[in-house]
């Protein structure tokens, strides 16, 4: 199986390498050529052009940075339906839109592209050690054909559902992600506030029902003032507002969501957008007058 690679970023470059090692003969394509150069080295073969990457291959794998570029890579001048032959696969790693998604995969399908929206979690780390969560829709025949292929830069691969469905869960894991961020951000200014030690106020409440993989993650770095990102303020407010414009588009209402996303705004306009997303603890800081992190 001969695949292609299109986005060779933050998440692509470290995940194309797994598909490497996995023993995938990969051809690669990105804007910037470092990257491209650097696969090369390592074995890829490269396509200058969207188009002519999906000429070589039996499936094309995207992770681009939201619904547009998706778009243009897969329809756009030069772009992956103009290159493929019938039959090929688009497998759309990226988050995006999920009601854009079914609108690409329609266009494609035209031509005989079959399109899959397989979103991950797990962030930088983890698709370096080839262990992301991916979320998967699309035909079932599709994704029993490419699992294997998933797999091998993940430690998960679960199916979702038709096109679509995987960036659904995308956007609801992103979802309760921010609102668990703010939810801990505003825990920790309470105790603080109130003269209470952040930390043992963390210790007492983490083995409880309040307990949960978001509190253990971001409490500490939030504590320490530690915001080197692992998930960027200014990506999370892409996912929500991709998560905002699916909920408008089926008349459903997430206040919850839309406060977080005023929230994670207002601390990327004080010039924290690429800080990790724990840093929206600043914003709670800056309303309350109050710092939470530890004094060493």
């Amino acid at each position: 199986m001969k695949v292609g690679f299109i986005g060779l970023g933050i998440m692509g470059k470290p995940m194309s390498k797994n598909l490497l090692k996995a023993g995938y003969e990969l051809v690669v394509g990105n804007r910037s050529s470092q990257a491209v150069d650097e696969l090369v080295g390592l074995g890829a073969s490269k396509g200058d052009t969207p188009a002519q990457v999906a000429s070589q291959c039996d499936v094309v794998i995207t992770m681009l940075p939201n619904s547009p570029q998706v778009r243009e890579v897969c329809l756009g001048t030069n772009g992956i339906i103009e290159g493929a032959k019938e039959g090929l696969t688009v497998i759309d790693m990226s988050s995006i839109d999920p009601v854009e998604s079914k609108a690409i995969g329609a266009e494609l399908a035209k031509k005989g592209i079959s399109m899959m929206d397989a979103p991950v979690s797990g962030g930088e780390p983890k698709a370096i050690d080839g262990t992301l969560s991916v979320m998967a829709g699309g035909s079932r025949t599709d994704f029993d054909k490419f699992y294997d292929l998933l797999m091998s830069m993940a430690g998960s691969v679960v199916y979702v559902g038709e096109l679509g469905s995987g960036n659904v869960a995308k956007l609801a894991n992103q979802v309760i992600v921010a609102v668990n961020i703010a939810a801990v951000s505003e825990a920790m200014t309470l105790a603080v506030k109130n003269g209470a030690d952040p930390e043992l106020v963390y210790n007492a409440i983490r083995g409880g029902l309040a307990g949960s993989t978001v509190l253990d993650a971001k409490a500490p770095m939030m504590m320490e003032h530690n915001f080197k990102p692992g998930f960027r303020i200014e990506l999370h407010i892409k996912d929500l507002a991709n998560a905002l414009n699916a909920a408008h588009a089926t008349d459903t209402s997430l206040p919850l969501t839309a406060s977080v996303m005023e929230m994670m705004q207002a601390i990327k306009n004080d010039g924290c957008g690429k800080e990790d997303h724990s840093a929206l603890v600043k914003y709670y800081e800056k309303i309350s007058d109050v710092s939470v992190k530890k004094e060493k």
